[in-house]
C-alpha cells in the first residue's frame, strides 16, 4: 500500500470521527432543524391583531392598490392561510375567543342584544377564564398586551388581571366616548373626525396616562412599546399581544403616511400597519430572536362596509363585519417562524381559537382539563409534519348559531344584514354552499346535497346538546 493511499485512509478515518463527534454535540445541545428553536428555551410568541381589516386588504391576499411589502414578505417566508376564521364577526366576542381558545358563548362574552362592551358596561372577561397570557405565565413567560383590549375596562377585567405583566393601550374601540356637537351624527363624525369628537383613554397598566388618546400617533407608539418590551425581555421567553386600534373608524395615521396610498386614507392606515409589521420583524432579527419567535398576523373581523371608502374590502368574499357570510369572519392569517414554520400556502381550516392550544404545544404546557376548549393544535401544520385537525367552524352571531362549515360545505340556517339591510331570515331547508368552488357564496346547492345537510344537522345538534352558556357579561 502506497504512503499516499495510507494518508488518505487516515484522513478519511479522522473526518469520520470528527463528524460523529459534531453530530453528538449537536444532538446533546438540543439543536433541531425545521422543528423548533435551536435550544431548549421555549419560543417567544407575538400576535399582531388588526381591527376591522378585510380579507382583501393585504397585497398578498389580492388588493391591487394597497402596498404591504412587509406582510407580503412575511407571507412568502412563512405560511399564508386562506381558510382562517375568527370566533365572531364583531370585536368583543372575537377577542374573547382568541384570548381563551373557547367560543364566546362558553364565557359569556357575546350577546344578541348588546353585541360588544361599551364604556358604560359593567361586565368583562370572567376571572375564571384562562388566557394565553395566564397559561404562558406558568412556564415563566413575560407577557404584554399593547393596544386595544375590549374585554372589560374595569380594573378586575383589564389585561393586568388576566395574566399580562404589562398593558399599554386603549381599553375599548377608538370610536367610543363620543362627544359630537349638536347636528353631527355618528357616521359623519367617524368619517370626518375633529378634535374633541372622541375621548378614549390611553392606559398604562391600570392608570390613565392620556385622555383623549392622541390617535394620529397610536400605531407608531404601539409599535415602539412592543419593541421596547422585546428588548427588555430578550433573555427570557415572552408573549406580546399587539392589538392595533386601526383600521377601525375613525381612521388616523401619522404624518409620514398621509396621502401616501392610492387607496386614500384607508390605504394610508393599512400601509402604516404594514410598516409596523416590518419594524417588529426587523427588531426580532436585530435582537437575534427571529428564529426563536412565532409571529402571527390576523384581524378580529371583516371590514366595516357601511363606512364606504373608510372601510375595507373582503375581496371575493361576501359580506363584512357584523355578519356571518365569509367576509365577516374569514380573515388574512400569516404565520412566520424562520427555521420552524414551513413556508407554503395552507388551505386547511384554522381559527384564532386555535392559537392558545398551538402556543401551549410549542411551550410544552398542558391545557387545564377542567373545561372545554374549542381550539386545535396547529403546530403540525405549521411545521409541515401534518395538517390541521379542524374540520368544523361555527358561525355565531351573538348567542345564536347562524351558519356551520363542515369541510368544503357551509350551511346558513339564519341570515341577516350586518348593520341594517336584509332582516333576519330563518332558512328551512338551510342555504348550502361549496366554499371550495364558490367562496363568494353565490350558488345555493342545498337541493343537490340533502345528505350533507343531514350530516351537518347532526353536528349542530350534538354541539348544542353539550353546550352550557355562561352568565352573559355584555348585558350587565
Amino acid at each position: 500500500m502506497s504512503p499516499k493511499h495510507t494518508n488518505n485512509m487516515k484522513a478519511t478515518f479522522i473526518y469520520k470521527i470528527f463528524f460523529i463527534c459534531i453530530t453528538a454535540i449537536v444532538s446533546l445541545s438540543g439543536c433541531q432543524t425545521g422543528d423548533g428553536p435551536a435550544d431548549n428555551k421555549p419560543p417567544n410568541f407575538v400576535i399582531i391583531f388588526a381591527d376591522d381589516l378585510g380579507y382583501g386588504d393585504v397585497g398578498a391576499y389580492g388588493h391591487p392598490t394597497i402596498l404591504t411589502p412587509n406582510l407580503d414578505e412575511m407571507a412568502r417566508a412563512g405560511q399564508k392561510w386562506t381558510n382562517f376564521y375568527v370566533a365572531a364577526s364583531v370585536c368583543t366576542p372575537s377577542r374573547a375567543g382568541l384570548m381563551t381558545g373557547r367560543l364566546p358563548i362558553r364565557n359569556g362574552m357575546c350577546s344578541s342584544k348588546r353585541r360588544v362592551l361599551f364604556p358604560d358596561s359593567n361586565g368583562g372577561l370572567p376571572e375564571s377564564e384562562h388566557t394565553i397570557a395566564s397559561l404562558l405565565k406558568t412556564a415563566g413567560y413575560a407577557t404584554a398586551c399593547i393596544g386595544k383590549w375590549h374585554l372589560g375596562h374595569l380594573p378586575r377585567f383589564l389585561p393586568t388581571a388576566h395574566g399580562f405583566d404589562h398593558y399599554f393601550g386603549i381599553p375599548y374601540s377608538n370610536d367610543m366616548d363620543q362627544q359630537f356637537p349638536e347636528g353631527v351624527g355618528y357616521h359623519e363624525g367617524c368619517k370626518d373626525p375633529k378634535p374633541g369628537y372622541f375621548n378614549p383613554p390611553l392606559m398604562r397598566n391600570t392608570e390613565i396616562i392620556e385622555r383623549p388618546a392622541e390617535q394620529s400617533t397610536i400605531t407608531r407608539r404601539y409599535t415602539q412599546e412592543a419593541i421596547r418590551f422585546m428588548e427588555d425581555k430578550r433573555d427570557q421567553p415572552f408573549f406580546i399581544y399587539l392589538a392595533h386600534s386601526m383600521p377601525h373608524v375613525p381612521l388616523f395615521r401619522s404624518k409620514e403616511f398621509e396621502n401616501r396610498s392610492l387607496r386614500g386614507i384607508y390605504g394610508d392606515v393599512i400601509e402604516e400597519l404594514d410598516w409596523s409589521v416590518g419594524e417588529i420583524l426587523a427588531a426580532l432579527k436585530r435582537l437575534e430572536l427571529d428564529e426563536h419567535t412565532l409571529v402571527v398576523f390576523t384581524s378580529d373581523n371583516g371590514p366595516w362596509l357601511i363606512f364606504d371608502d373608510h372601510g375595507g374590502s373582503a375581496g371575493l368574499l361576501s359580506g363584512g363585519k357584523g355578519g356571518t357570510y365569509e367576509g365577516g369572519m374569514r380573515e388574512p392569517a400569516i404565520f412566520w417562524f424562520p427555521g420552524t414554520v414551513k413556508p407554503q400556502v395552507v388551505m386547511d381550516l384554522g381559527t384564532t381559537m386555535d392559537l392558545l392550544p398551538t402556543f401551549c404545544s410549542f411551550a410544552n404546557i398542558e391545557l387545564p382539563g377542567d373545561r372545554i376548549y374549542d381550539g386545535y393544535d396547529l403546530s403540525p401544520a405549521l411545521k409541515g409534519t401534518g395538517g390541521s385537525s379542524r374540520d368544523v367552524v361555527y358561525y355565531y352571531r351573538g348567542t345564536e348559531i347562524y351558519a356551520l362549515r363542515k369541510g368544503a360545505f357551509k350551511a346558513h340556517y339564519i341570515t341577516q344584514g350586518e348593520y341594517g339591510g336584509p332582516p333576519k331570515t330563518v332558512h328551512d331547508p338551510p342555504l348550502l354552499f361549496n366554499l371550495l368552488l364558490d367562496p363568494s357564496e353565490k350558488v345555493d346547492i342545498a337541493g343537490n346535497h340533502p345528505e350533507v345537510l343531514l350530516e351537518m344537522q347532526k353536528i349542530l345538534d350534538e354541539h348544542r346538546s353539550g353546550l352550557i352558556p355562561a352568565e352573559n357579561q355584555l348585558e350587565k
